[in-house]
């Protein structure tokens, strides 16, 4: 759906104030003046931290890996891209899937680091710490399945259509200072 046809059907709504053409563009214009792809970075990096965390933390207490916790941190990431970037270019929703696929392997690889930390009776960040890239990709070997790659698309998909910031007329509207 269209911007225009987004803020056409709004404003029909009665949502807010019918706008002309040349109002729209100037609202428009100031609506990408407030997106930052910078700031939808971090808060995405952030939820993709959160969401790996929560993944590890409940696959290692109930020592099973959940698929569907793949998709909650394509959710996660994506609404964080959107609401800290407030974004519409294609740029915040390829930074929504990829942050959410590497918050699902990041989970994974955290979840078998618990596993292994548990198994070998050491703390948790010393494993961390002394796992080299090798070990880190043996251990995402050994965590993973083929059903793995059904779940870390659905969190791309997730991410990628969550991170777009959609735009009202009322938003328009308020971007005009109505």
């Amino acid at each position: 759906m269209s911007v225009e046809s987004t803020t056409s059907e709004s404003a029909s709504a009665g949502s807010a104030p019918s706008l002309g053409p040349e109002e729209l563009a100037l609202g428009l214009e100031r609506l990408r003046a407030q997106q930052s792809l910078a700031r939808g970075l971090l808060w995405g990096a952030a939820a993709a931290l959160a969401g790996a965390g929560a993944w590890a933390g409940i696959t290692t207490v109930f020592e099973y890996q959940i698929g569907w916790m793949a998709v909650g941190v394509g959710v996660l990431v994506g609404q964080a891209v959107r609401h800290g970037g407030r974004g519409q270019a294609m740029a915040f929703g390829l930074a929504g899937g990829a942050l959410s696929l590497l918050g699902c392997v990041l989970g994974n690889l955290l979840a078998g680091v618990g596993f292994v930390a548990a198994s070998q009776d050491v703390a948790f960040l010393d494993v961390l710490v002394g796992l080299s890239a090798s070990g880190a990709v043996e251990l995402l070997e050994l965590m993973s399945s083929p059903i793995d790659v059904l779940f870390y698309g659905l969190a791309l998909h997730q991410g990628y259509k969550l991170a777009f910031h959609p735009i009202t007329s009322a938003d328009v509207a308020r971007a005009l200072g109505r």
